[in-house]
């Protein structure tokens, strides 16, 4: 049938080593944990509620008060520390993609950590960057884009290759003509047959039909509401203003990084979606990077290389002031179907070899 999903089973970036990435500290002295707030519920994390801001930051100032944390504007140190897409479309079991790893119970247990590295390490975290996936209905890697000869629309998780596009086997949807002008002059075929094209030239993941996620005003856009609770109040006591960074909103490319879309280019050389630079120029002013989120093996992989890249673009040397939180990301796993682990660990471990630490939210302290 044409509708029958191709499953995906392939490294990331075709990655040469299989170890496992070593451990490593943080560096010393390591800072002076701070305890939760009686108000945090570790119990909670896989579910949606209103976060009481009034409330919270109002415990936020005493806190800072209590505690003698100064603002964000004085640390000597500046440290990022850099979320990516700890939204419920992803981190809770009855949303769309939720990220289960092997446990099956992953993002869940990742974000109820990172809460608590949040607020322990509420003096040293300077400023806190959460993307935000962010789509609509008709994106080129959901089923609506495309259909089959037959007019019907391929299941999730259905791979589109570039052989599957040059037979007609999937083609764009033509109830959608004319609807990304404001994108592209290219038509839509050509456009999605080149994308596929510059995908496996590219040597990444071939175009996977997702379920609709993240869907711009809807609930599974949102932050887990834990975590958000979180970062609202590091915002009050630090005096530190959360930098929201959306991402994927072109409808016509995948943008698994935060730093930049998949394919960027049309066959004539127009650029129809550019890199995140203003992004990249904020992170490499940092001392220190951390990084956390969803999914391991995806959007959180594919941000790290990119940010790798443009290191060893400035200074190779700055890899060693990023620092990946193992145990606050999961990879892929349906179990039966695909497993991303060890694409994920391979990434993680080429990411460890260039100089960026792999370390526990626990080892901090």
């Amino acid at each position: 049938s044409p509708n029958t999903p191709q499953l995906l089973a392939m490294p990331l970036r075709s990655p040469s080593s299989t170890a496992q990435p070593a451990m490593t500290q943080w560096p010393s002295p390591s800072p002076k944990l701070l305890p939760i707030p009686d108000y945090f519920q570790g119990d909670r994390l896989n579910e949606v509620w209103r976060v009481p801001y009034q409330e919270r930051a109002t415990q936020a100032k005493q806190w800072a008060d209590q505690h003698n944390i100064q603002p964000a504007s004085e640390d000597q140190t500046r440290t990022a520390l850099l979320l990516i897409d700890v939204q419920n479309t992803f981190c809770l079991p009855d949303f769309e993609l939720f990220v289960a790893g092997q446990s099956g119970s992953g993002a869940v247990d990742d974000s109820r950590r990172l809460c608590e590295f949040i607020y322990h390490h509420l003096s040293v975290i300077t400023d806190i960057i959460p993307t935000l996936d962010t789509h609509g209905a008709a994106q080129i890697f959901h089923p609506t884009f495309w259909v089959d000869e037959g007019g019907r629309s391929p299941d999730p998780m259905t791979i589109i290759s570039a052989a599957a596009v040059e037979s007609g086997k999937w083609q764009v949807n033509p109830s959608l003509r004319g609807c990304f002008r404001d994108y592209s002059h290219t038509d839509n075929q050509t456009w999605a047959l080149h994308y596929v094209r510059q995908l496996e030239a590219a040597g990444k993941y071939p175009l996977t039909v997702w379920p609709l996620h993240g869907m711009l005003g809807g609930s599974g856009h949102a932050l887990v509401s834990a975590v958000e609770e979180a970062i609202f109040f590091h915002s009050v006591a630090r005096s530190s203003p959360t930098q929201y960074e959306p991402k994927g909103q072109n409808p016509l490319t995948e943008n698994y990084s935060a730093l930049r879309p998949e394919v960027s280019q049309a066959p004539d050389g127009q650029i129809i979606a550019a890199a995140n630079s203003s992004l990249i120029e904020r992170l490499l002013a940092y001392d220190r990077i951390i990084v956390a989120g969803q999914a391991k093996s995806h959007c959180v992989a594919w941000t790290v290389a990119d940010l790798l890249d443009e290191i060893k673009r400035v200074n190779p040397a700055i890899a060693q002031q990023v620092y990946l939180l193992e145990d606050c990301t999961s990879p892929v796993v349906v179990p039966g179907v695909v497993d991303y682990t060890d694409a994920a660990d391979n990434a993680f471990a080429e990411f460890a070899a260039a100089g960026m630490h792999c370390v526990r939210s626990s080892e901090f302290g």
